[in-house]
């Protein structure tokens, strides 16, 4: 990440707009801003198959292993305003399972790229589809968008549900199932 720009950058931001990038309480704004986004886009070149390669052949997978309420963060690619939510996975694991921590660790990794919710959904799904080979996959995300609450429409209260689906958790029966274990309306 090269910080040295991301400051240059939102040094001629904020002249831009007709401040005075060098007033107090602004100086160390082009520096705060390059640490955040440093965070914030930390997920660009995150490979997710590393991260699922720790899963493990188990003699029984049981049956379907659902991880509610991970909380992710991600940045809209439109506007670079922030988008926060929750996803809930679902697999059915075929000959392998893993830690559910590495779950949520391949959520972050993906939402830590500049993203787009329905994209960020199915890239979840794919990852999980492709690192794990289960029988099946579901995917909601729950998200709260700046660029929805902040500006145009100033919707404050609204959230945004998308859904993806692999496999077996394809089928509109066993979807239903999931979703209603996860205990979301999509």
């Amino acid at each position: 990440m090269d910080t040295a720009r991301i400051e240059a950058a939102v040094l001629e931001i904020l002249a831009a707009i007709g401040e005075d990038p060098a007033r107090p309480g602004l100086e160390l704004t082009p520096h705060r801003v390059a640490t955040a986004y440093t965070e914030f886009f930390a997920g660009i070149g995150v490979d997710t198959d590393a991260i699922l390669a720790t899963s493990e052949i188990a003699d029984e997978t049981g049956e379907l292993v659902i991880v509610r309420g991970i909380e992710f963060r991600s940045v809209c690619e439109h506007h670079l305003l922030p988008f926060l939510g929750t996803a809930h996975i679902a697999y059915l694991p075929g000959e392998r399972v893993v830690g559910l921590g590495s779950i949520a660790r391949v959520v972050d990794a993906i939402s830590s790229r500049p993203q787009l919710q329905e994209r960020l959904t199915e890239e979840i799904a794919d990852a999980l589809q492709a690192g794990l080979r289960p029988s099946g996959v579901l995917v909601v995300l729950d998200a709260v968008h700046g660029c929805v609450t902040t500006r145009g429409a100033r919707q404050t209260r609204s959230s945004t549900v998308t859904l993806a689906s692999r496999g077996i958790l394809s089928d509109p029966a066993a979807r239903a199932e999931a979703i209603a274990l996860i205990g979301v309306t999509p």
